[in-house]
């Protein structure tokens, strides 16, 4: 489970595992606007800093 945060960049599916949240629920989490992520083709990225800082709820 922490090899999932040493990693700079997160997938969907790494977030899903770090929360232990379904597929569905995780898409819908990077999609609801809660945090900035990056679309790459049919790939979607979030910086590990911004995750934790969602998850810390630090983020402005």
């Amino acid at each position: 489970m922490n090899d999932i945060l040493q990693k700079p960049v997160l997938d969907v599916v790494d977030i899903q595992r770090y929360l232990g949240i379904g597929r569905r629920q995780a898409y819908e989490l990077v999609n609801s606007g809660a945090f900035h992520c990056v679309r790459i083709g049919n790939r979607i990225k979030v910086a590990r800093e911004v995750f934790i800082e969602w998850l810390n709820g630090t983020n402005n």
